[in-house]
C-alpha cells in the first residue's frame, strides 16, 4: 500500500462488511486516504463469532485502507446520537461524512438529522420527505403518482389478514412494508422475503409473521417470472441542490441463494436505459430528494417493463460497482460538500463486471448465455473488478481469509444452486 494522504475530511462508516469495504475502496482511490468503521461492540462471543474474527466481516478484515473502532451501544435508537456525538468529539478537526448501507441505521440518521447535522455531512434525505416513501405502500402510491410501474400488489393488514384475497396467480411474493420494524421481529421462519406457492403456504406465513412483534402492513405482490439476470439496480446520487448528479444502472447476474441473504448482489454488469434513469430521475427530483438513492426492479419480459420493487434511502450494499465502472459514487459526496465542486448529470454508459464470486462459480451460477458471453468479453478486455480483491490492499493475511472466504462461497454454491 502507498502512503495515505492526510485530508480535511473523513468518511464515517458504519458497520463493517463488504458495503463498508467498497466505500473505503472509492474514498481511497480517489484520495489515498484511510476511512473510520464503526461497528456496534459484540455484547456476546459465541464461536461462530470467533471464527470468523469479531464482528469484522471478511471484506473488511486485515483490510490497510480502513480503521476500526467498536463503538459502546451504537446499535441501540435511543443512545445512537450519543454514541454517534462521541466518535465525532474524537475529530473536531475534520469534517465527517456519515455512511451507512442500512435501513435502520439510515432512518435513524435521518429522524435525528437535525442534531447530527451539527456534527456530520449527512448525504440524506429530510425527514419530511422519507414519511412519503418510508414503507413499500406509501412508496408504491409516490409511483401511482409518477407512472413508475411496480408488480400487482395488495396491502395486507393485520386487522384483514383471514379474509385477504389474491387478485394474481401463485406464486406470489409475500414481504414486509416496513423492513425497519421487520427487522426488529423474530420468527423461526423469518426471511426477507417470501416465495409463496399456495394458499396454505400463504396463509402460514402470514400467521407466522403476525405471530411475532411485528405489526405493520404486509405487502403481496405477483412474481415477475425469470432468474436472477432480469434483475437490476439503480445507484443514484442527489446533490444537496436537490438535483441528480450520478446514476449507474446494473444489470443483476447472480444473487446470494441463501434465505439470510436473499436479495445481496454476488456480481453485477452495468446495463444503460435512459428512459427507466429519466423516469426515475424526474421521481427524485419531483419529491424533493437528496443523498444517495438505491432501487431494486425486475425486467417483466411479458410487457417489456421495469417492475419497481423498492427504493432504499441509502446507497446498496454493492454500490462499489458503480466506483468501477469508472464513476467514483464516494467522489460525489466529497466533491458536493467538501470542496464545493459544481457536478453535472452523469448516466452510465460504460461497460464494467463487478463480482463477489471466483469466476468459475460466476459462469457456473450464470444461465443466461448471452450474458455469460458478454462477461467473459469484459474480462478478457480488463473490465472486471472483484469486489474484495484490490492489489493497493493485500497483504498475507488478507489473502489468506479471501481464499478462506472463496471456500465458502463453493460450499453456498453446492448447497443452494441447482
Amino acid at each position: 500500500m502507498s502512503k495515505t494522504v492526510d485530508q480535511p475530511f473523513l468518511p464515517v462508516i458504519i458497520q463493517s462488511g463488504q458495503y463498508a469495504y467498497g466505500v473505503a475502496r472509492s474514498f481511497y482511490e480517489a484520495y489515498r486516504m484511510k476511512s473510520l468503521v464503526l461497528e456496534p461492540a459484540m455484547k456476546t462471543k459465541d464461536i461462530r463469532t470467533l471464527l470468523l474474527g469479531g464482528a469484522l466481516g471478511i471484506a473488511t478484515q486485515n483490510s490497510d485502507i480502513l480503521d476500526f473502532q467498536y463503538v459502546d451501544r451504537l446499535d441501540e435508537p435511543d443512545y445512537f446520537v450519543q454514541a454517534l456525538i462521541e466518535v465525532a468529539m474524537q475529530f473536531k478537526h475534520k469534517k465527517l461524512i456519515l455512511l451507512v448501507c442500512d435501513c435502520t441505521y439510515a432512518e435513524l440518521i435521518i429522524i435525528n438529522k437535525q442534531t447530527l447535522q451539527h456534527y456530520f455531512i449527512l448525504p440524506y434525505l429530510d425527514e419530511d420527505v422519507m414519511k412519503r416513501v418510508q414503507t413499500k405502500e406509501e412508496f408504491y402510491k409516490q409511483c401511482d403518482l409518477y407512472n413508475l410501474k411496480y408488480p400487482k400488489t395488495i396491502v395486507l393488514t393485520k386487522a384483514h389478514r383471514v379474509t385477504s384475497e389474491i387478485p394474481f396467480d401463485y406464486p406470489i411474493i409475500i414481504k414486509p412494508s416496513n423492513f425497519v420494524e421487520y427487522t426488529r421481529c423474530s420468527f423461526p421462519e423469518k426471511k426477507k422475503v417470501f416465495l409463496v406457492k399456495n394458499e396454505e403456504e400463504k396463509r402460514h406465513i402470514i400467521k407466522s409473521i403476525y405471530r411475532s412483534s411485528y405489526k405493520d402492513s404486509l405487502i403481496l405482490q405477483e412474481f415477475i417470472p425469470g432468474d436472477d439476470s432480469y434483475i437490476r439496480v439503480l445507484d443514484v446520487y442527489v446533490g444537496k441542490d436537490k438535483k441528480v448528479k450520478l446514476m449507474c444502472l446494473g444489470n443483476k447476474l447472480l444473487e446470494d441463494p441463501s434465505p439470510q441473504n436473499i436479495g445481496i448482489s454476488l456480481a453485477i454488469m452495468t446495463d444503460f436505459d435512459k428512459q427507466l434513469m429519466d423516469n426515475l430521475r424526474y421521481f427524485l427530483e419531483g419529491i424533493g430528494y437528496s443523498g444517495f438513492a438505491n432501487f431494486d426492479m425486475k425486467l417483466d419480459v411479458r410487457d417489456g417493463e421495469f417492475k419497481i420493487f423498492e427504493m432504499n434511502l441509502r446507497s446498496g450494499a454493492s454500490s462499489y460497482y458503480v466506483t468501477a465502472s469508472g464513476h467514483n459514487l464516494m467522489q460525489c459526496v466529497a466533491n458536493d460538500y467538501v470542496f464545493n465542486v459544481h457536478q453535472e448529470l452523469t448516466y452510465v454508459q460504460t461497460r464494467h463486471l463487478w463480482s463477489l464470486v471466483p469466476k468459475r462459480l460466476l459462469f457456473k451460477g450464470l444461465k443466461n448465455v448471452k450474458l455469460k458471453i458478454e462477461a467473459k468479453q469484459l474480462i478478457k478486455q480488463d473490465k472486471y473488478s472483484n469486489a474484495l480483491y484490490f492489489k493497493e490492499d493485500m497483504n498475507v493475511k488478507r489473502w489468506v481469509k479471501l481464499k478462506l472466504y472463496n471456500f465458502y462461497l463453493n460450499l453456498k454454491y453446492k448447497k443452494y444452486y441447482k
